[in-house]
């Protein structure tokens, strides 16, 4: 689990991982749709002078359609096997930062490949997330109950997220840009949080 709080919330999961030993990303943020990975990746990745991979943006340029595309026209299995190549890819790829598809987490494969990263968890409340998807507004019933299928998604990923992490940042609390300074922070100050 977490440990000891960083300057503007952050928490570290102490030593568990060094990054760079294993070359790949200089960073690999995971967390739930709408925790904000890819807009935090952008300006982190600007912030380092790296490059940014986002896999869902990866998987859609592969697939030449939307994420949301693929899962209706070509069900899940499918989108799966495009998101662990996609993540196999970007966590070979050294000095980048990786905005990591919120569901590859859920794949061992990929968890074996995010061992000794640098790993980073933006933690975000239902509360958060659904506004952010736009699911906090009344609408007329939409079949299957998004919202439960969501919460019941991150019940299941947040044990994931939590365990893999070196780092959690707070993203209810912070906007990106002050994400993206406490990851900095936290990479410049080595293995703990500053």
């Amino acid at each position: 689990m977490t440990g000891g709080a960083g300057a503007a919330g952050g928490r570290t999961a102490g030593d568990r991982r060094t990054a760079g030993e294993h070359g790949g990303p200089l960073v690999v943020l995971t967390g739930p749709p709408g925790a904000g990975k890819s807009v935090v990746g952008r300006l982190l990745a600007g912030r380092l002078g790296a490059a940014f991979a986002d896999t869902d943006a990866d998987i859609e340029a592969a697939a030449g359609k939307a994420v949301g595309d693929i899962f209706v026209e070509d069900g899940e299995p499918a989108f799966r096997e495009l998101e662990r190549a996609a993540a196999a890819r970007a966590l070979a790829a050294d000095g980048s930062v990786v905005a990591l598809g919120s569901g590859a987490v859920l794949d061992p494969g990929v968890r074996e490949l995010l061992a000794g990263r640098r790993v980073v968890y933006l933690e975000a409340s239902f509360a958060t997330i659904t506004r952010r998807l736009g699911l906090d507004r009344p609408r007329v019933v939409v079949p299957g109950n998004p919202r439960g299928r969501l919460r019941g998604l991150l019940e299941e990923r947040r044990p994931i997220y939590e365990r893999l992490a070196c780092f959690t940042v707070p993203a209810d609390e912070l906007a990106p840009e002050e994400a993206a300074d406490e990851i900095a922070g936290w990479l410049a100050g080595g293995k703990g949080a500053r």
